[in-house]
């Protein structure tokens, strides 16, 4: 095994561990504090190596989330997010190409690309996710209110802890 496969083992191992074990278990009280939900997992199909094959991009991801499901006790709902993310992500980052385009040796982390285009390239992936997790999650457009306001407040408190992680374990590769 190489060094990129071992990194993103521990990587998917440590995000499933952190989301499982410790975000799920944070519960704030009160009426506004019920739209907080952290998700942090998906910074794991934002950092996968440029090179990596979409059908591998998307397997691994729904490996992911049907690892996170199974803390969660839910029936698909995580891996159907994750899942539809790797999918977008393709596109999204020929779309957020540089002039120059990649260096296809490396990860889009915040080192190798810089912040802005980090930050830009990691909203728009969670804000995604975020809808649509809370999307198949409610299961109707019924609740679009609530599903606007759950993505919304989510994404700023999922944001916070992505960009804390990314700054104290800053991935390189």
């Amino acid at each position: 095994m190489n060094s990129i496969t071992i990194t993103n083992s521990i990587r998917f191992i440590g995000l499933v561990l952190l989301q499982g074990l410790l975000l799920k278990r944070m519960e704030f009280g009160g009426a506004f504090f019920e739209y907080i939900h952290v998700l942090i997992y998906p910074l794991f199909i934002i950092l996968l190596p440029l090179r990596s094959p979409t059908t591998l991009v998307i397997s691994v991801s729904f490996l992911l989330g049907l690892s996170v499901d199974l803390f969660y006790w839910s029936i698909g709902v995580h891996a159907a997010a994750a899942t539809a993310t790797a999918f977008m992500r393709q596109g999204l980052l020929a779309v957020l190409q540089p002039r120059g385009g990649y260096n296809l040796l490396f990860s889009p982390t915040r080192m190798r690309m810089g912040t802005p285009w980090f930050l830009r390239y990691a909203s728009i992936v969670m804000l995604f996710h975020l809808f649509y997790y809370f999307s198949v999650e409610a299961f109707t457009f019924v609740y679009i209110k609530d599903i606007v306001l759950d993505t919304m407040v989510s994404f700023v408190f999922s944001m916070l802890a992505l960009m804390m992680y990314v700054s104290i374990f800053d991935p390189v590769e």
